[in-house]
């Protein structure tokens, strides 16, 4: 039996990204990245092989600093509280993790507006999309690096310094919650460290739970929102989302698929 672990390094995940860095087809980087995934690839195939067995996945069981097992953090949206023009939860997202306004489709968001029509009604409703942060999510299976993982209060996040670029999070994801940095970024946030080449998705504002805070979106939906958000621990039946949940028939996007999302939505 071969063993195969690798594990992260809390100190690299704590420092920024190079903003200088390229990735370019033909450069160092690039072909330092190709080899790293190709050498990754042969391990994982290798050690499904008959006679070996890999029996921890890099990263996905490591508990990070300030998470709990006891714990399950989630979101539950009302959308009739989501109005077409607010877009407070946007903006509070940009502002807190460095992120510029999209000018395109390929730009960085980590929430973005649906609308979506009842065929029957013609009623509309208008939901903020970001990562559902699901108990088995397709991201972390894919990833061949472990980059991708779960912390065990269930904050799915990315370990940048070892995203490979690869994008296969990106096609796994249901949700399309995922984006990949195509850009060299400058004047990062310390605590939200972003690079070119790498992929990146909404992380519940992980830097703010870890200090007994809400995630940025929340916080700004209450005060100039609609107050459509409602933050919490899925695991504690007395806190206000639990019992909210209790109370009311939620819906979770894509549940036909057994991700069990942390993010539930009211009204859709």
């Amino acid at each position: 039996m071969v063993k195969a672990v690798v594990k992260a390094s809390p100190t690299l995940r704590n420092q920024p990204l190079p903003t200088d860095r390229s990735c370019g087809e033909g450069t160092p980087e690039f072909h330092r990245r190709r080899l790293v995934a190709a050498g990754l690839a042969a391990l994982t195939t290798a050690a499904l092989l008959p006679g070996w067995v890999l029996i921890e996945h890099a990263g996905a069981q490591t508990p990070a600093a300030g998470a709990s097992p006891k714990r399950r953090w989630g979101l539950l949206i009302d959308t009739t509280r989501c109005t077409a023009t607010c877009e407070a939860c946007i903006s509070a997202c940009q502002i807190e993790n460095g992120l510029e306004a999209p000018k395109s489709q390929t730009d960085a968001r980590w929430i973005r507006k649906l609308a979506l029509k009842d065929a029957k009604s013609g009623r509309e409703h208008f939901l903020p999309m970001m990562c559902q942060h699901c108990a088995n999510p397709p991201c972390v299976d894919v990833c061949p690096t472990g980059a991708s993982f779960r912390r065990v209060d269930g904050v799915v996040l990315v370990d940048r310094h070892r995203c490979i670029g690869c994008r296969y999070c990106m096609m796994a994801c249901p949700y399309q919650a995922r984006s990949f940095v195509h850009e060299p970024q400058r004047d990062q946030r310390p605590e939200v460290p972003r690079g070119k080449g790498t992929v990146e998705a909404c992380s519940l504002c992980v830097h703010r739970l870890d200090r007994g805070g809400v995630p940025a979106c929340v916080e700004a939906c209450a005060a100039s929102g609609g107050g459509a958000m409602l933050f919490g621990d899925l695991h504690d039946p007395a806190s206000e989302i639990s019992r909210r949940l209790a109370e009311v028939q939620a819906t979770r996007v894509r549940a036909d698929l057994g991700l069990d999302p942390g993010v539930s939505y009211l009204g859709i």
